[in-house]
């Protein structure tokens, strides 16, 4: 929890010494009245001695009591400085707030960009938004709302019972024994409240997801005419969530009804008690009006440190989330990781790989890729042939055996290094919601760079015949592109990081067969000594390949050329007849 107050420090510093003095402004008006009523508009002695003193400076009792603006201009004083007492609590709570809501988030943000992969692939983006928004400002309005103020009430019902007791202890006795009742079934709210206000979250959490994703892939949506099943599945994760909320409410409200009937009680036993000691003279009329202000003064405050319990409830589940947010391991190198060249023979030595729970989608695995060479991974689906890439982009670590680059373990080089090296298009890019130029250049390309890398992958004619040219917008996720658009573009994007490993996974997909061969060719010639790993179903795409694996159910199948390979009786063969008979029929 320090670290997102950290530099909100300062600010609730000045929020709680404001909040004191303006609480102690207060707290002096009660007393400045029950000396008016008692010794300036009645006949008692001032017996409190600073009283005393005031009121001879002021020329005596008798004196004030013909100018009894003299005490309601101290009331005005008082309140006066109560006011700016509050104008700087107010204004530096605010500050305290946005502090923390900013450091909060940038902290989130920067160790969530820093946590591996796996810690991606289990937590679904919604709920990670939710926790970075709706809980992050879920702190910020208790640290703004009830923790300042937590110094502020405890100091009124302190200081208020010592006055009380002062004044006649006897009924100073009803506010301080309800004072223990009120906080104790506070308490017994608190677990309820906490466990409630958990599901809820959490339902929130999951809420959120459905929307993000149902925008996001609203295309697929209206493709498959899924409008009324995407909504009914919403409108049942809505209704689960309301459900969670109107039960935490009726908790709240439960806890509210008692407080009141608490307070009310208070209220009745001071007046009644208090009235019965003033006709046996054992209280003044300066006295029982002062004590009734300060038991009304307290009524709020110790019912709002019930709502602060239970608040504290809530931004406690808020704490717990991002705690484990920031608690996650980031990605860690091993120590003396050395930034070797990358430009060398690659080799996956007795590969294994499995997620965290199941059988293997990589068993046993061997090969390797010489350093300038094209290299082609053919397989069907689920046969770990994106596992593959994911380990060499150190995205994930081998279960056994070793991943290596000129002889050495890549695990014992830097990640970034790594990454820096190997550029990557896949079979279903991201791109930004920003501009064609921004998408291919993001890397920090030049205009040049950027229309020779779209020349390259064959994007450079239709990115001209858009109205604006490369500033045309792409939209959330490149909606407004095409599948072949789109992975065109994220080749562009890739070729401008110039790399000396290059991964295709599957990314000429989304294009035809022509624009295939074009695109290949161009590389070939731009890309000349560069290490290439192609992933394609399409056979064609990996003819030119100079060796080429054949995955099976995460075992290597085939290894060899492509004419090694045709000659041989085994699955690479039977694909490429049979897409070759569907070619051909497909040409009749």
């Amino acid at each position: 929890m320090l670290r997102l107050l950290h530099g909100s420090w300062g600010y609730f510093t000045v929020c709680i010494v404001s909040g004191l003095l303006f609480t102690g402004c207060e707290l002096v008006i009660p007393q400045i009245i029950r000396v008016s009523v008692d010794s300036f508009i009645g006949n008692a002695p001032v017996k409190n001695a600073a009283a005393a003193r005031i009121a001879a400076l002021l020329g005596g009792a008798e004196h004030i009591r013909d100018a009894l603006w003299l005490p309601a201009a101290a009331l005005l004083a008082v309140g006066a400085l109560s006011a700016i007492f509050r104008y700087l609590m107010h204004l530096y709570t605010a500050k305290a707030g946005e502090t923390l809501v900013k450091t909060s988030r940038d902290l989130l943000y920067g160790h969530i960009q820093h946590l591996p992969w796996a810690w991606h692939s289990k937590n679904p983006t919604g709920d990670i938004i939710q926790r970075c928004t709706s809980d992050v400002e879920r702190i910020k309005q208790f640290f703004q709302e009830q923790f300042v103020s937590v110094f502020r009430m405890i100091a009124m019902i302190v200081l208020s019972l010592v006055c009380m007791a002062l004044m006649n202890w006897k009924l100073a006795l009803v506010p301080g024994s309800m004072f223990p009742i009120i906080v104790s079934y506070s308490i017994l709210f608190h677990n309820k409240v906490r466990e409630r206000f958990t599901a809820c979250d959490e339902s929130e959490g999951v809420l959120s997801t459905i929307a993000q994703e149902n925008l996001t892939g609203v295309r697929v949506v209206r493709a498959f005419g899924r409008e009324n099943f995407e909504r009914e599945r919403f409108e049942k994760q809505n209704q689960e969530y309301t459900t969670l909320w109107v039960r935490l409410c009726k908790t709240l409200s439960d806890f509210w009804a008692v407080g009141d009937m608490t307070a009310c009680l208070q209220t009745m036993l001071v007046v009644v008690l208090g009235s019965l000691l003033c006709v046996r003279g054992e209280m003044t009329e300066g006295d029982f009006v002062s004590f009734t202000i300060y038991n009304a003064m307290i009524i709020g405050p110790v019912r709002r440190l019930g709502r602060v319990i239970s608040e504290m409830s809530k931004a406690g589940v808020s704490v717990a989330r991002i705690g484990e947010i920031l608690d996650a391991p980031v990605e860690q190198d091993a120590p003396g990781a050395k930034k070797l060249p990358m430009d060398v023979d690659i080799v996956f030595d007795h590969v294994s790989f499995r997620y965290d729970i199941g059988a293997d989608v990589l068993h046993d695995v061997s090969f390797t890729i010489p350093a300038g060479s094209s290299f082609g991974v053919l397989g069907g689906t689920g046969s770990g042939k994106s596992s593959l890439i994911l380990m060499l982009c150190r995205l994930y670590a081998p279960s056994e055996g070793r991943v290596t680059v000129g002889g050495a373990d890549i695990a014992e080089m830097p990640a970034a290094w790594v990454r820096e090296h190997i550029g990557v298009v896949l079979q279903e890019p991201f791109l930004f919601s920003r501009t064609i130029a921004e998408n291919i250049g993001i890397c920090g390309a030049d205009e040049q760079t950027i229309r020779e890398a779209a020349k390259t992958a064959c994007i450079a004619d239709d990115i001209e015949g858009f109205a604006n040219g490369y500033d045309t917008m792409v939209g959330e996720r490149g909606v407004t592109l095409s599948g072949g658009q789109k992975q065109r573009v994220a080749i562009a994007r890739m070729l401008t990081r110039k790399t000396p490993v290059t991964v295709f996974d599957d990314s000429l997909s989304a294009v035809d067969t022509q624009t295939d061969e074009k695109i290949r060719a161009a590389l070939a010639r731009e890309r000349e000594g560069t290490t290439s790993i192609i992933i394609s179903h399409r056979i064609t795409t990996l003819l030119d390949c100079d060796n080429i694996l054949v995955l099976d159910h995460g075992k290597v199948l085939q290894l060899g050329s492509p004419e090694e390979l045709l000659r041989e009786d085994g699955l690479f063969r039977q694909i490429f007849e049979m897409q070759m008979s569907v070619g051909e029929e497909a040409e009749r």
